[in-house]
C-alpha cells in the first residue's frame, strides 16, 4: 500500500503539466507540493524535505540541472526524477550524473509515472533505512528469554498492547531489558514494516538531543551548515523508543507533549509544522511519581506516555531465568567468538545463581561474555566469574553494618561500585561495562553515592 505521508514535489513551469501530475499523485494518496521554477523548488526542498522530487529540466530563472547541483551542495536529500522532452535525452543523462535517480520523457502515460514513482519509493525506503541503521542494528533479533511467571506476564501484557496504537511506558531497573521489550512491541505491532528508532534521552546534551529528536534548519545554530531531518521525522509511520525518558529536560518535555497531542513539531530554527504518524514507547528506571512531586517531570506528559504501563521485573526476582539466559548468551557468544564451551561447572552455576545481579540481564550478559573470552578450556569455572569475592553467605557482598534496608542498598551499591572501579584501575567506561550499566548512569550513581557519603 502506498504510504499516505510520503511527500512529492512537482517542479514544472507549465501549469497544465503540474495539475495533471498533481491530480494523479493525489489519487495515489501522496502528499503533493508544487513549484513553478527552480528558485521556488529550492525553497520547498529546504523547508519541506520532500521524499521525491519530479523536476523539469527546462525552466526560467533556474533550470533543473542548477537545482540538482545546488541541492547536492547544500545536502538536501531527495530522490530526484527529472522530466525532459524527446530530443533532450542527453540532458537527462547529464542530470543523472548530477544526482538524479531516474527520468521521464514527455509525454508519459499514468502507468509509466506509477512505475517510476514505485521504483523511487523503493530507493527512498532504502535511503531512510541506511540513515537509521547504524544505531539500530545491534539491538535486532534479541528474543525475550525466560519462563518465570513474572516475565511471562510482562510478555503477555505487551503482546496485547502492541496491537493498538497506544503509548506504552516500560518501568524497570537498568539492564532489565526495556529496549528488548520495545523492539518486541514494534515487531508485534501493525507498524512492524516501518522504522523503529531509539533515542536515548540522557546520552546527549539538551541542545544536541533537541536536534536529534526534531532535526534542524540550515543556519539554526553554529555548525548547522545544512538542514537535518530529526529521528522522529525519519521514523514517520513507525515506532519511536524514548529511553531514559525520566531524564528529559522540562523544555523538551513540553515539545514532546505537543508531538503526542498534535502529532506535529517544528525543526530547530524552523517555523513550519511537520506532521508525523508515530507510536511511542518510553522507558525509565526512575520513579516518575517522585519526579512529578518534585516538579521535574510534567504530569500531563506522564499521563500521555503511560496509557499502558508495563513493569519489568529485576533479575533477582526471577532467578529461574538465569539458566536459560546464560545458555542463550553462551550459544550466541560461542558462535561470534569461535569458541566451544561445553559446560559450566557446578561451582560456577552456584555463583551465578547466588549473585544478586544489580545490573540485571545486561550485567549477566557482560559477565558471561567475560567468562567466555577468558576461559582457557572448553568449560567455564568459578575462577572465570568475577563474583566469588563479593558474594557472602546471603548472596550479597559483605557490607559494613547498615542502619536499615534502604541504607543497606546504598552501602551495597557503594561497595560494589568501589570494588569494580578498583578492578579496572578507575576506568569508569570499563567498570560500567562490567556492571551492565551505561557510562552516564554510572557517573550519576558515583556522584549520588559520594553525596551520601558526605552527609
Amino acid at each position: 500500500m502506498t504510504p499516505y505521508r510520503t511527500k512529492i514535489l512537482i517542479v514544472d513551469d507549465d501549469p497544465d503539466i503540474r495539475e495533471v501530475i498533481r491530480d494523479r499523485l493525489k489519487a495515489m494518496r501522496f502528499e503533493v507540493m508544487v513549484a513553478s521554477d527552480g528558485i521556488e523548488a529550492l525553497a520547498k526542498l529546504r523547508e519541506d524535505a520532500p521524499s521525491i522530487t519530479l523536476l523539469d529540466l527546462q525552466m526560467p530563472k533556474k533550470g533543473g540541472l542548477e537545482v540538482l547541483k545546488e541541492a547536492r551542495e547544500e545536502g538536501l536529500e531527495t530522490t530526484a526524477i527529472v522530466i525532459t522532452a524527446y530530443g533532450t535525452i542527453d540532458k537527462a543523462v547529464e542530470a543523472m550524473r548530477a544526482g538524479a535517480y531516474d527520468f521521464l520523457t514527455k509525454p508519459f502515460s499514468p502507468g509509466h509515472l506509477e512505475v517510476v514513482i514505485g521504483k523511487a519509493l523503493e530507493r527512498e525506503g532504502l535511503r531512510r533505512e541506511n540513515l537509521l541503521l547504524s544505531a539500530e542494528v545491534k539491538g535486532k533479533d534479541q528474543p525475550i528469554i525466560g519462563h518465570s511467571p513474572l516475565i511471562r506476564n510482562a510478555v503477555e501484557l505487551v503482546k496485547r498492547a502492541a496491537a493498538s496504537h497506544s503509548t506504552i511506558l516500560l518501568l524497570g531497573e537498568t539492564g532489565t531489558g526495556k529496549e528488548v521489550f520495545a523492539r518486541a512491541i514494534h515487531q508485534w505491532s501493525p507498524r512492524r514494516d516501518k522504522p523503529f528508532v531509539v533515542v536515548n534521552c540522557v546520552a546527549l546534551s539538551e541542545e544536541l538531543l533537541e536536534s536529534e529528536l526534531f532535526g534542524h534548519e540550515r543556519g539554526a545554530f553554529t555548525g548547522a551548515h545544512r538542514m537535518k531531518q530529526g529521528r522522529l521525522e525519519l521514523a514517520d509511520g513507525g515506532t519511536a523508543f524514548l529511553d531514559e525518558i525520566g531524564d528529559l529536560k522540562p523544555r523538551l518535555q513540553a515539545k514532546l507533549l505537543r508531538v503526542l497531542q498534535e502529532h506535529e513539531f517544528e525543526r530547530v530554527g524552523g517555523t513550519k509544522p511537520i506532521r508525523v504518524d508515530l507510536r511511542f514507547v518510553a522507558a525509565t528506571n526512575r520513579r516518575l511519581d517522585k519526579a512529578m512531586r518534585e516538579g521535574l517531570f510534567r504530569e500531563d506528559l506522564f499521563f500521555r506516555l503511560s496509557v499502558v504501563t508495563v513493569p519489568l521485573p529485576p533479575l533477582r526476582d526471577r532467578p529461574e531465568d538465569i539458566v536459560p539466559l546464560v545458555n542463550h548468551f553462551l550459544a550466541r557468544l560461542c558462535g561470534e567468538l569461535g569458541k566451544r564451551i561445553k559446560e559450566i561447572t557446578p561451582e560456577g552455576w552456584e555463583l551465578l545463581k547466588r549473585y544478586r545481579w544489580p545490573g540485571n540481564v545486561r550485567e549477566l550478559a557482560n559477565i558471561t561474555e567475560r567468562a567466555v573470552v577468558l576461559s582457557e578450556e572448553d568449560r567455564i569455572t568459578s575462577d572465570d566469574l568475577p563474583l566469588g569475592g563479593i558474594i557472602g553467605s546471603s548472596g550479597f557482598a559483605v557490607l559494613e553494618a547498615p542502619a536499615g534496608f534502604h541504607e543497606a542498598v546504598v552501602v551495597y551499591k557503594r561497595q560494589l561500585i568501589r570494588e569494580t572501579l578498583q578492578r579496572f584501575g578507575g576506568n569508569q567506561s570499563r567498570a560500567a561495562g562490567a556492571l551492565g550499566l551505561q557510562r552516564t548512569y554510572l557517573s550519576r550513581l558515583i556522584k549520588e553515592l559520594h553525596v551520601r557519603e558526605k552527609n
